[in-house]
């Protein structure tokens, strides 16, 4: 295992977290559908544009803090929801929530977890909980989606992010090829319990509990449910504008990391449109291939508010838990500010179109 401070970027602890994986695990994690072309691309697109510094600008006092959803975050970066972290770290969930926490910024707990969002807020430092959102599918069976979201909202998350382009799974061929199975001893715990089973579903089985007649409507039903409601997955600027319409808080430009649909557009390559189509109605994330202050950078001036970042946290909490998965997050914010300072924007909110080319 290496010294944590030897990493001095998130391409090092993704070679150190796949020294820590094995083959099933690491493919798992890291890989995407079909031929992966949508997965390279994610992580490629954001290096094609090219940030337009602006100098004699007053840099003396920086800092990379924003806010989303009206509350404040230390950084324009927040925590993607991701699966079964026990796989990866025996901290888990909580580790990740308390790194986050301790980094000033956004948990989101995968409702394909290790942890119920019981247990995540029962294992928070009550000093310094964080704030956390909850990252939600929707089931056939109502009741099952009911119980989740009555959960999350008694254990104090504050928003609800729908994932809405996975009505089944994408085809993951590195998984087929290691023959990756969870671990019997791996548990979903806030699927078991909200479906009643008492054997937890493996991924294939669980996307076969999910509702594919999901539409519209169903959307305005949960952003009902008291919550602010993040529509992840929106991919066009045809449905961002019914996002805006049908209840949606905001908007996450995600292709779920390159593993549904291969040879869909990079992030970066949607989000223009979808900012456009929103105009200010609703917050904008995105998400895929972020590995770079610098590509926080490049979203902040094609429009995002924020993003969210995935494998980068998984490889720092399987090199060294909660404190590896701190440590990405520290040093993602490190260069935002570097890369503000440089670009000439004291804040997020300074960088604009007119620094990306």
């Amino acid at each position: 295992m290496p010294e944590l401070d030897s990493l001095v970027n998130v391409a090092d602890f993704e070679r150190a977290a796949a020294g820590e994986l094995d083959e099933g695990l690491l493919g798992y994690y890291a890989g995407g559908a079909g031929d992966e072309r949508t997965l390279a691309e994610n992580a490629a697109a954001w290096g094609r544009r090219r940030l337009r510094p602006r100098v004699l600008v007053d840099v003396s006092d920086v800092s990379a803090q924003t806010s989303v959803l009206g509350a404040p975050v230390s950084m324009p970066v927040l925590v993607a929801p991701t699966a079964l972290h026990g796989m990866a770290h025996q901290g888990a969930e909580a580790a990740m929530a308390r790194a986050a926490a301790g980094a000033g910024t956004v948990f989101t707990l995968s409702t394909l977890a290790t942890m119920r969002p019981s247990e995540v807020a029962a294992e928070s430092d009550p000093a310094h909980p964080g704030r956390r959102w909850f990252q939600v599918y929707c089931f056939r069976d109502e009741a099952v989606t009911n119980a989740l979201v009555d959960e999350a909202i008694e254990a104090g998350f504050e928003a609800l992010v729908l994932t809405v382009d996975a009505p089944r799974a994408g085809r993951r061929e590195r998984d087929f090829r290691t023959g990756f199975k969870v671990p019997e001893d791996v548990d979903m715990p806030a699927v078991r319990a909200a479906t009643g089973a008492p054997v937890c579903p493996t991924p294939a089985e669980f996307f076969d509990l999910l509702d594919r007649s999901l539409s519209w409507p169903d959307l305005e039903r949960l952003a009902g449910r008291g919550l602010p409601l993040i529509l992840k997955g929106v991919q066009t600027a045809e449905d961002a504008a019914l996002a805006c319409e049908h209840g949606a808080a905001a908007i996450v430009v995600s292709n779920h990391g390159g593993r549904q649909l291969d040879g869909v557009a990079a992030t970066a390559e949607m989000l223009p449109e979808i900012v456009e189509a929103v105009a200010g109605r609703v917050e904008v994330y995105v998400d895929g291939g972020i590995r770079r202050g610098t590509d926080v950078l490049v979203a902040l001036a094609l429009g995002a508010r924020a993003v969210l970042v995935g494998r980068p946290m998984l490889w720092g909490l399987t090199v060294g838990g909660e404190e590896g998965a701190g440590r990405v997050l520290d040093l993602l914010r490190a260069e935002v500010e570097l890369g503000l300072t440089l670009l000439g924007a004291p804040t997020p909110a300074d960088v604009t179109c007119a620094h990306v080319s």
